[in-house]
């Protein structure tokens, strides 16, 4: 397994890279370096002379661009032609792998037949770190943009490499021309980075995840572009890969300083990454060379802290600092024209496109269904609610939502954001409910599926119920958002039900409810009522109990227990109806 990168004055922070990368799990690891003169191309020589890895000069034509120049020498590298799996990104990227143990192997074992995994950037910012530090990268800097941002959707591709098929590139390799008209396309198979598959397009085009594609469980690329504002200074020094103009001023640190979601994934690397800097600053050669370079590059930056330079930049930085997610403005993408697109698709493309699209599109495994972390769909624990963190609202079924990191499971999250959130449950609304019910929703979590009611039934009154009181304050938000006014017809209820230790006095809680709001239709998402506080609910007024979610699946009722539920046996009242809902997408 093999890393590729492209490098000029790194060196402050090259071991840590390299070290990172070795507990990923990469056997090899090739860097191209073009005008260092801070000594990182004399510390990868040196890292190649222990048999490390691999330096190579990128001697640079007239007139290209340092970056494409090193994937040219790359495509053409023997290194690189007799590796297995490749992936070519930066030295300001680490990759993290949330599948498994962290490492590589297991991760591309559970990619079975899969052949590249297309890896989504996480931005991460500042954490409104200021001062220079040597603390690592991933010690340091660990808030992020939320992962629903998709102006940091750029990817990087870990795939098998061909060299007589594919031709290298900075996001992902492209198909040689020779073998577009052939079988080839058809055995690529790509995943996200959540291991399910990406959509054929990406086969031939594109260098981003789309709401459809974006995915983070098995995997994200952490780019750290900004660091802290006096290693933004450091990076001015030394310029950038692409020779692109302005790009380090306070427009594109307001794009890239993004900490609005604390994410550690990273730290479970730590202790191995560290241990193996730890042995290779054991050379004396290696460790007088990094710690040379550090010198070097703080007397440097001490001086320049002296400037009015300095001064306005780290001014500028700061005040960028503060412009919100929301107000972040990028370079516009350009419109899409539908008769351009379809002139620069490939025949191959197109043939593929006129194919049926359950041939095109591969339902996801069972095994890639999130289970863990808030088996209702949610993150466990409150909502911070006094930020705004949802950069993004998503129309799921006829309701914006918000695409929210700290409120929904990385599944759900998923699900609102291709706009299919409770899609089985909102289908199958009007087997629960007829018009001019009463509904008690108990364990609405953030009152998606009390609100969806209301606008279909026009007559139908829910009181949604909730333990949880930040996820009463979402519900309250998304009405707002929405500019739905039900009046009296929806209502919000905090009462504690849920007693894990204690079914008795949950029963007798639940009893309360029913007894204050006389339902016709009793819905129940959480978990915890299961056949024995069932068996102790008063039902005798309600006319259909509907168990969704993680009640669903938590509950086992054998057929005696469904037609006593809650009745003695000589009371002359019709039987309640028990349905039960499994949401699982």
């Amino acid at each position: 397994m093999l890393a590729v990168s492209m490098m000029k004055d790194e060196a402050p922070f090259l071991l840590e890279w390299y070290a990172h990368h070795l507990a990923v799990g990469f056997t090899k690891i090739l860097v191209y370096t073009n005008d260092c003169s801070d000594g990182t191309d004399d510390m990868l020589i040196r890292l190649e002379e222990l048999g490390l890895g691999y330096h190579r000069r990128n001697d640079i034509p007239e007139g290209a661009k340092p970056q494409p120049s090193a994937i040219n020498y790359a495509q053409a590298e023997p290194i690189v032609q007799g590796a297995d799996w490749v992936l070519l990104f930066d030295a300001d990227e680490f990759l993290c792998i949330n599948y498994g143990d962290g490492t590589l192997d297991q991760m591309l074992d559970a990619a079975g037949d899969a052949n590249g995994i297309v890896i989504t950037w996480r931005i991460f910012g500042s954490g409104n770190i200021v001062d220079w530090s040597r603390a690592p990268v991933t010690d340091q800097y660990l808030y992020a943009a939320p992962p629903t941002w998709n102006k940091g959707w750029g990817v990087k591709t870990l795939f098998k490499f061909d060299h007589d098929k594919w031709k290298l590139g900075i996001h992902r390799p492209s198909i040689k021309n020779k073998h577009l008209e052939t079988d080839f396309p058809d055995s690529v198979k790509w995943l996200n980075g959540s291991g399910l598959p990406m959509e054929d397009y990406f086969k031939f085009r594109g260098w981003r995840s789309i709401r459809r594609t974006v995915g983070y469980q098995w995997a994200q690329m952490n780019h750290y572009a900004v660091k802290s504002v006096d290693s933004y200074a450091v990076r001015k020094f030394r310029g950038n890969v692409n020779n692109k103009k302005d790009k380090y001023n306070a427009d594109y640190w307001a794009l890239q300083d993004r900490n609005e979601v604390r994410d550690e994934n990273i730290l479970r690397y730590r202790e191995k990454r560290q241990a193996i800097m730890d042995e290779l600053l054991t050379d004396p050669v290696l460790n007088k060379l990094h710690f040379d370079a550090l010198d070097r590059i703080e007397a440097r930056l001490e001086e320049y802290r002296k400037t009015d330079a300095y001064q306005e930049l780290k001014q500028s930085l700061i005040e960028a600092s503060q412009v919100p997610i929301t107000q972040v403005s990028a370079k516009p993408p350009k419109a899409r024209d539908p008769a351009e697109i379809a002139a620069l698709m490939s025949k191959v493309e197109k043939q593929n496109a006129a194919r049926p699209i359950e041939e095109r599109r591969t339902k996801p495994s069972a095994e890639f269904i999130d289970t863990h972390e808030g088996g209702d769909g949610f993150v466990v624990g409150d909502i911070d609610v006094s930020a705004e963190a949802a950069v993004d609202w998503v129309t799921n079924h006829g309701i914006d939502m918000p695409a929210d990191v700290r409120i929904f499971s990385p599944s759900q999250l998923d699900m609102v954001l291709r706009g299919k959130y409770q899609r089985k449950l909102a289908r199958l609304s009007g087997r629960m409910v007829e018009n001019g019910d009463t509904v008690l929703d108990l364990g609405a979590g953030v009152g998606f599926l009390s609100i969806y009611t209301c606008t279909i039934f026009d007559r139908a009154t829910v009181i949604a119920q909730e333990d949880n009181a930040s996820r009463l304050v979402i519900a309250r938000n998304i009405l707002d958002h929405n500019g739905f006014a039900f009046g009296t017809r929806l209502s919000f209820d905090v009462t504690q039900v849920i007693w894990p230790d204690d079914p008795n006095k949950t029963a007798d809680a639940i009893n309360d409810l029913i007894s204050r709001y006389k339902p016709d239709v009793l819905r129940i998402s959480y978990a915890e009522i299961g056949a024995g506080v069932l068996g102790n609910l008063n039902l005798a007024g309600v006319k259909q109990v509907v168990l969704i979610g993680g009640a669903a699946r938590g509950f086992h009722l054998a057929s005696q227990k469904v037609k006593t539920a809650g009745l003695h046996p000589n009371e002359d009242v019709s039987v309640p109806e028990i349905v039960v809902l499994e949401q699982k997408a």
